[in-house]
C-alpha cells in the first residue's frame, strides 16, 4: 500500500504507476523525435512512427487519467 495515502486504494496506485510509465514513455519519445528531427538526414518514416506511437500513448494516457478521475456532472 502507498504510505504517501493510507486512503489509495491498490487499484488506483496501479493506475498512478502506470501513468507515470507511459507519461515517461511519451517524453522519452518526444526526446527521440527531437533528436532524429536534428540529424543531418533526418529519417522522416522513423519519425512518422514515433509520432504515431506518441498518438497512441497520448490517448492511453487520457484513459488511464480518466479512470483515476471520472468526469463528474455537476
Amino acid at each position: 500500500m502507498n504510505d504517501d495515502n493510507p486512503f489509495i486504494s491498490e487499484e488506483d496506485a496501479a493506475l498512478q504507476a502506470k501513468l507515470k510509465l507511459l507519461r515517461q514513455e511519451h517524453a522519452d519519445l518526444d526526446a527521440s523525435i527531437e533528436a532524429l528531427a536534428h540529424m543531418p538526414i533526418p529519417d522522416q518514416l522513423m519519425i512518422a512512427r514515433l509520432k504515431r506511437k506518441k498518438l497512441v500513448l497520448r490517448d492511453e494516457i487520457v484513459k488511464v487519467e480518466s479512470l483515476i478521475l471520472p468526469d463528474i456532472i455537476a
